[in-house]
C-alpha cells in the first residue's frame, strides 16, 4: 500500500470519525428511545462503524513513522477502542447477550463479515517500556534454566546388571542380522526374475513404450481436469496458493518500516532531551518570573478580597495550578474550604449513603425496568467520548491542515516539540516555585496577619496528625507479607513451583472457525442460534485481549476481572487462553487445584501463595491467572477422589483475591470448565462476572478447520474431500478433529500423495474411535446456561418478544404472596 493509499485511509478514518462525534455528542440530549429493537439497532450501528474506524487507524498506526504523528494517532486510536468495548457493553445490557447478529447493519453498510474481525493492534507487543522488557528477559532466562532442569531430571541414571546389558546386546544384534537376511533373499529374488524374463529387443521397446505413454497421458489428463475445475470454479488457482510477489514486496515494505520507526523513535527521544535542557536554560528563568507574579498578584487579590491572605493549594490537589484556572479568589477560597470540610463529614454521612446504596440495590431491577418503560432506553455515560473528542480536535488543529500527500514519514517538527515541551518544563519548574512562594506567603503572614499565627499552627499539627492517621490506614490495609524479598527470588520460586509457566505459541489468528451467517435469521424467527467459534474468538478479544493489551483502555473501560470459558472437552479452552496471553504480551499464572494440590499446605501457605500470585503479577502486568477445572472449587458435593485438594480454604480465599484486583491493575482471572454442573451456580456467578458458552463447531468452522490444518501440513486442496469430512464430523470438537489429521496426515503419507492421493476413508475409523459431543451434554451445557444471570434475562426478554421491558422480578414475588 502506497503512501497516498494511507493518507487517503487516514482522511476517511478522520471523517467518518467526525460525523460519529456529531451523531453522538448533538447540541440537544436526544430524547429517550421506549422500543428496546430500535435501540439495539442504534447502538449496534455505532458499533460496527466504530470498529471500521478501528481497522483503519490500525492499519494506518502499524505503517506510520513520523512520531509526533503517530503519537497523535495513537491517543485517538486507544479512545475509539474504548468506545468499541463501551458500545460492547452497551449491546449486551440491553440486548442480553454476549454474541451479536448485524446482518442487515452489514448491509445497509454494504460490508461483509470480514469487517467485523477486531483487530490485534501490533503496539501492543512491540512499544513496551524497557523495565518491561528487563523483566521479560528475566522470566525467559528463568523458563530456560528449568527447562535445563527438567531435561537433567528425565535422564534416568539407573544402575544395569552385566546380565540384562547382555541380553539387550544380543536381541540388537539378532535383529540386525534378520535384517540383512531378509535383505539377501530380496535380492536374489529379483535377479532369479530378471533372469527367467528374457525379451527381444522389440518386446521390451514396446513394452518401455507402453508405460511410457501411460505416465504421459495420465499427466496430461490430471492437468486438463485440473484447469477444467480451475475455469469452473471449484478448485483454487495454485499460483495463489503461495505468497504472490506483491505479497512479498508488501512484508519487506512492512519489515523496513518496523526499522524506520525504531530508528526514527531513537532519535526522536535524543533530540526531546536537548530541547528540553534548551528550555530550561533559555526560558527557565523567564518562566519562574512569570509564575512568581501571577502567584503574588494572586495574594493580594485574595487579600483586597476577602481581607485575609489565602492559603497555600497542596501539592495533591495541583498546587498552584488550581490558582491559574478561569475562577474568581472567592469562588477557589470556597473550593478549598469545603474540600476541607468535606474530609471530616464524608465519615458521617459515609454510613447513611451506604444504607441508601443498599435499598437501591435492593430496588434497583425495578426502578430501572419502570424508567425503561415509562421513560425510554438511554445511553449509558461514556468515559471516552468527551477525550475522543478533544483528540480528535487537537489532531485536526495541528495535523488537519498541513500537506503531507508527498510522504508519509516526514521527520518530526521541532516548533511542535517545543511547544509540547513547553508545558513539560513549565509543571517541572511549578513545583520549585510553589515551594518557594509557600515560604514567602507564610512570611507575609507573620509581617502582615499576626493574629493568623496561632492557628496556622493548630491547622499544621491537625494536617501533621490526619497525615499519620492515613498512612497508618493505609499501612494496615496493605500488607506485604514478602515486602523483604526481591522480584527475581519470588519469580523463581513461582516457576519452580509451577504456578508462573510459558504461555505456548498460539495466537488468536490460529483459532479457526467461520461466521454465523444465519444468526438475524433465527432471531427473527425466535430461535436463538448458538454462536461460531468466530464469534467466542471476537468476544473474548474484546474482553480480555484489548483491555489487558492497554493501560489507558483498561483504566476507563467496563472493568472485567474474570471470565469463565464453559465447554466440553475439545473446543480450545485451554488454547484460547494461551493465545490471550500471546496476543496481549501478558504472563500466565496456573492455579488449578490439581496444580496447587500440596505446594502450599495450611491456611498460612495458601495465604502466602495468593499474596505471591498477586503481587508479581501486579508488578509483571498485563498478567492472567488462569484456573483449570474451576467447578472443583465450588463443587456442591465434593467427590472421595477430590477431597484430598482441600479446596475449602480456596473457595473462600479466590473472591478476596478478586476484591484486590483494582482498575488499574491489568490483571485477568480466566476459569475453564467442562462440567459447570457439579459446581454451585450462585457462587460460580459471583466469581465469574462473564460467563462465555463455547459451542462444538459447525459446518462451516469444521469445513476451514479441516481444509486449513491439511493444508498446512502439506495435503493437497481436493474441495471434496473437505466437504464430505466437514460432514462426517458433524457432533465433534476441534481437538478431535485436530488429533485425527495428526494421526493420517504424516510426513510419509504425504510423500504418497502423488501416486495415492487422501480419502475419507482414512480419517473416518479414526475420527469413528473418539467420542463425539453428545446431545445429551450439550443440552445439559445449553440449560445450566439459561441458569446464568445473563441467561434468565435472555429468556425473560424473549418472552416479552424484545418490545418492552421483561416484567420486574418484585411485581412478580408481590403477587405471589397475595395468592
Amino acid at each position: 500500500m502506497s503512501h497516498s493509499k494511507y493518507n487517503k485511509l487516514l482522511a476517511e478514518a478522520m471523517l467518518e470519525l467526525s460525523r460519529l462525534l456529531t451523531k453522538e455528542l448533538p447540541a440537544k440530549p436526544p430524547s429517550p428511545q421506549k422500543d428496546r429493537v430500535v435501540f439495539v439497532q442504534q447502538v449496534a450501528t455505532l458499533y460496527v462503524r466504530y470498529i471500521q474506524i478501528f481497522r483503519k487507524l490500525e492499519t494506518i498506526y502499524d505503517q506510520m513513522i513520523q512520531p509526533q504523528k503517530r503519537r497523535a494517532v495513537r491517543g485517538i486510536l486507544d479512545s475509539v477502542i474504548g468506545r468499541v468495548l463501551e458500545l460492547k457493553n452497551e449491546l449486551v445490557e440491553k440486548e442480553f447477550s454476549e454474541y451479536h447478529y448485524v446482518n442487515d447493519i452489514l448491509l445497509s453498510l454494504k460490508l461483509t463479515h470480514e469487517k467485523l474481525e477486531i483487530p490485534i493492534p501490533h503496539y501492543f507487543l512491540s512499544e513496551c517500556s524497557k523495565v518491561v522488557q528487563e523483566r521479560k528477559g528475566m522470566l525467559t532466562d528463568l523458563f530456560k534454566m528449568m527447562e535445563v532442569t527438567e531435561s537433567l531430571g528425565s535422564l534416568t541414571t539407573e544402575e544395569m546388571s552385566q546380565e540384562e546389558a547382555i541380553k539387550i546386546i544380543q536381541i540388537e544384534e539378532r535383529a540386525r542380522q534378520g535384517r540383512l537376511r531378509a535383505k539377501l533373499t530380496e535380492e536374489s529374488l529379483r535377479l532369479n526374475r530378471r533372469n527367467a524374463e528374457t525379451l527381444d529387443q522389440n518386446s521390451a521397446a514396446i513394452c518401455i513404450q507402453k508405460v511410457w505413454k501411460g505416465y504421459v497421458q495420465r499427466k496430461k489428463s490430471k492437468i486438463a481436469q485440473r484447469e477444467e475445475m480451475i475455469c469452473l470454479g471449484m478448485v483454487m488457482d495454485p499460483k495463489y496458493d503461495g505468497p504472490s510477489p506483491a505479497q512479498i514486496e508488501a512484508e519487506a515494505i512492512d519489515a523496513h518500516n518496523s526499522i524506520k520507526q525504531k530508528e526514527v523513535e531513537e532519535s526522536y527521544q535524543k533530540s526531546l532531551e536537548v530541547v528540553k535542557n534548551q528550555l530550561h536554560e533559555k526560558e527557565g528563568y523567564d518562566i519562574r518570573k512569570t509564575l512568581k507574579s501571577q502567584i503574588r498578584e494572586w495574594f493580594f487579590e485574595c487579600r483586597n478580597a476577602t481581607g485575609v491572605f489565602p492559603d497555600y493549594p497542596d501539592e495533591e490537589d495541583g498546587g498552584s495550578a488550581l490558582i491559574f484556572m478561569e475562577k474568581s479568589p472567592l469562588q477557589l477560597m470556597k473550593e478549598m474550604d469545603e474540600a476541607k470540610n468535606g474530609a471530616s463529614n464524608t465519615k458521617s454521612n459515609g454510613k447513611e449513603e451506604t444504607k441508601e446504596n443498599e435499598k437501591a440495590k435492593k430496588k434497583g431491577s425495578i426502578i430501572v425496568r419502570e424508567e425503561d418503560e415509562e421513560a425510554g432506553l438511554k445511553m449509558l455515560p461514556s468515559a471516552f467520548l468527551s477525550e475522543l473528542e478533544a483528540r480528535y480536535k487537537s489532531y485536526m488543529d495541528v495535523w488537519g491542515t498541513r500537506d503531507v500527500s508527498g510522504c508519509f514519514h516526514e521527520e518530526f517538527d521541532v516548533e511542535l516539540m517545543k511547544e509540547e515541551l513547553r508545558k513539560v518544563v513549565e509543571a517541572e519548574l511549578r513545583v520549585q516555585v510553589d515551594e518557594e512562594m509557600r515560604q514567602e506567603l507564610a512570611e507575609l503572614k507573620l509581617s502582615v496577619d499576626k493574629n493568623m499565627r496561632v492557628k496556622t499552627k493548630a491547622d499544621a499539627k491537625k494536617k501533621k496528625v490526619s497525615g499519620k492517621s492515613k498512612s497508618g490506614k493505609k499501612k494496615e490495609k496493605e500488607k506485604d507479607l514478602t515486602a523483604d524479598r526481591t522480584l527475581e527470588s519470588l519469580c523463581q520460586e513461582l516457576v519452580e513451583q509451577g504456578l508462573l509457566k510459558q504461555a505456548n505459541n498460539v495466537k488468536m489468528k490460529d483459532y479457526l472457525g467461520d461466521y454465523n451467517y444465519l444468526g438475524s435469521t433465527l432471531r427473527l424467527n425466535d430461535i436463538e442460534p448458538m454462536p461460531s467459534l468466530l464469534d467466542v474468538r471476537q468476544v473474548l478479544s474484546l474482553y480480555a485481549v484489548l483491555p489487558l493489551g492497554s493501560q489507558e483502555v483498561h483504566e476507563k473501560a467496563p472493568l472485567i476481572k474474570a471470565i469463565l470459558l464453559v465447554g466440553p472437552s475439545g473446543v480450545g479452552k485451554k488454547m484460547l487462553v494461551h493465545a490471550i496471553c500471546q496476543d496481549a504480551g501478558a504472563n500466565l499464572f496456573d492455579l488449578s487445584p490439581l496444580n496447587i494440590a500440596g505446594k502450599y499446605p495450611g491456611k498460612n501457605g495458601l495465604e502466602m501463595m495468593l499474596h505471591m500470585v498477586l503481587k508479581v503479577a501486579r508488578l509483571l502486568q498485563p498478567s492472567v491467572i488462569w484456573i483449570n477445572n474451576a467447578e472443583k472449587i465450588f463443587y456442591k458435593k465434593i467427590p472421595i477422589e477430590d477431597k484430598e485438594l482441600d479446596l475449602k480454604q480456596l473457595k473462600k480465599e479466590l473472591p478476596e483475591l478478586l476484591k484486590l484486583i483494582k482498575g488499574e491493575d491489568r490483571v485477568l482471572v480466566i476459569g475453564t470448565t467442562e462440567n459447570p454442573q457439579s459446581a454451585d451456580t450462585d457462587s460460580l456467578c459471583k466469581m465469574y462476572t462473564k460467563i462465555i458458552l463455547i459451542p462444538r463447531p459447525d459446518y462451516g468452522s469444521r469445513y476451514i478447520l479441516w481444509k486449513k490444518l491439511i493444508k498446512q501440513r502439506g495435503g493437497a486442496d481436493t474441495s471434496p474431500l473437505f466437504s464430505v469430512l466437514a460432514k462426517v464430523s458433524d457432533g465433534y470438537t476441534s481437538g478431535r478433529i485436530v488429533q485425527t489429521i495428526n494421526r493420517v496426515v504424516t510426513k510419509r503419507r504425504i510423500q504418497q500423495q502423488a501416486r495415492k492421493p487422501l480419502s475419507a476413508s482414512e480419517f473416518i475409523p479414526i475420527l469413528a474411535q473418539m467420542d463425539p459431543v453428545f446431545k445429551e451434554e450439550e443440552e445439559a451445557l445449553k440449560n445450566w446456561y439459561a441458569m446464568t444471570p445473563l441467561g434468565q434475562k435472555r429468556i425473560k426478554a424473549a418472552t416479552g418478544k424484545g418490545t418492552k421491558a421483561p416484567p420486574p422480578k418484585g411485581k412478580v414475588a408481590k403477587k405471589k404472596k397475595k395468592k
